[in-house]
């Protein structure tokens, strides 16, 4: 069943989606809502709210993946849609997929979300694994990027297709076939890796269109890095040779290239050489995980999946089945969600307040860290996902009333 809850404002209200998932999914999703309380309660924002259940553990309930019609609402009737997390032990669909892979891969392949974007920022208070409490000299502020991920082409490609197909309600496609790989013998699996002009030159595009906005907003020189593997494939190659053509119309500014396997190195031993960054689909999924150590782990990683029509926003970390039900899993990477769908809602309508709030929302994380005293187990501390997000809200309150003056 679909659960719409609409809060009354005499301002027009954006339609927000939220897909709460699985495992701790839940429970930062219920974090994150009670934000989004506070910002309509004292802020011009307003929101349209309808919750959808979906996930492995609605599937090993209901025999699906989610309501029917829940596919299309999202596209419809959505402006934004935030996702808890999706995932959870022995549910599987009878092709063997996991059970609510097409809830989140259905969306970013049907809805045509091709920027997957991470943002690696260390907030003051927070320490990584690699320098922080180990190098008394580090400084937080030398962790400030933006990874950029294409979101659907590459080794993705066919699961992606398939899950759009599925969330649509559709027949799969029919499976390419080559009868036999020379050089090989006996059992071959294998994957296709397509990677087209257009979609690497869109999220290119989406890359120095954002180090611009960074730029213009910071007055800090920006630069664009390209990362793939042009040395050994095909797929490289295009992507490298859209990224030069995209460059020389950004003149302003720096730009860059390296290999996965150099970047890796890079991207741990000198993270304030990079600004933003560009990747093809599955280098991109493999660095922001290893870039996530920087910012103090996946509990603080926050993520948008951006098209021309659609955004949908959810913490990189997955449901943890583990911890679930125990309260103590990080939230800050869902709030930091939010945070970023107030930023796009910004950009996209032209919504001054929209970006205020994105501001605020970012000024309330960064004073909760660097005060430091109600964190999570994986920040050092031993407060619950609870006692975080209503912290965090309450800042939110008292900067929102001198804001805005409640």
């Amino acid at each position: 069943m679909i659960n719409d809850v609409v809060l009354p404002s005499d301002m027009t209200a954006y339609r927000l989606t939220v897909l709460p998932g699985d495992g701790t999914g839940k429970e930062v999703a219920k974090e994150a809502q009670k934000i989004l309380q506070v910002f309509q309660e004292y802020s011009p924002l307003n929101f349209d709210i309808t919750e959808i259940p979906c996930g492995g553990e609605y599937y090993l309930e209901t025999g699906m993946e989610w309501p029917e019609g829940s596919f299309e609402h999202c596209r419809d009737n959505s402006d934004a849609i935030l996702l808890g997390a999706i995932g959870w032990p022995d549910a599987k669909l009878p092709n063997g997929d996991n059970a609510g892979g097409s809830v989140i891969l259905g969306l970013r392949s049907g809805l045509d979300l091709y920027a997957n974007i991470r943002p690696v920022k260390l907030y003051p208070g927070v320490d990584h694994k690699i320098h922080g409490k180990y190098m008394q000299v580090w400084d937080s502020k030398l962790v400030d990027m933006v990874l950029i991920r294409e979101n659907t082409e590459g080794l993705y490609h066919p699961l992606l297709r398939r899950s759009a197909l599925a969330a649509a309600g559709q027949s799969p496609d029919e499976p390419i076939i080559i009868e036999k790989f020379p050089g090989l013998e006996g059992e071959v699996a294998w994957d296709p890796r397509p990677i087209s002009r257009k979609g690497s030159q869109r999220v290119i595009d989406f890359g120095f269109t954002l180090a611009t906005r960074r730029m213009e907003k910071t007055g800090i020189q920006q630069k664009v890095t390209c990362v793939d593997k042009s040395n050994v494939a095909k797929g490289c190659r295009l992507f490298r040779k859209v990224f030069q053509e995209v460059a020389s119309k950004y003149p302003e500014l720096e730009t860059h290239e390296a290999y996965i396997d150099a970047f890796t190195m890079w991207l741990i031993r000198s993270p304030e050489d990079l600004d933003v960054v560009v990747l093809p689909n599955m280098f991109g999924d493999i660095a922001t995980d290893l870039a996530s150590v920087l910012q103090g782990g996946l509990g603080m990683a926050a993520s948008a999946n951006i098209g021309d029509n659609h955004m949908l926003f959810e913490p990189v970390h997955g449901s943890a089945p583990k911890h679930a039900g125990k309260n103590i899993v990080n939230p800050i990477a869902t709030i930091s969600s939010v945070q970023l769908m107030f930023d796009n809602l910004g950009s996209r309508h032209n919504d001054a307040d929209a970006t205020l709030c994105a501001d605020l929302l970012e000024r309330a994380i960064s004073e909760h860290l660097a005060e430091g005293s109600i964190v999570t187990y994986d920040l050092g501390g031993n407060a619950s996902t609870t006692e975080v997000g209503t912290a965090i809200a309450d800042r939110c309150t008292v900067l929102l009333k001198e804001a805005f003056n409640n």
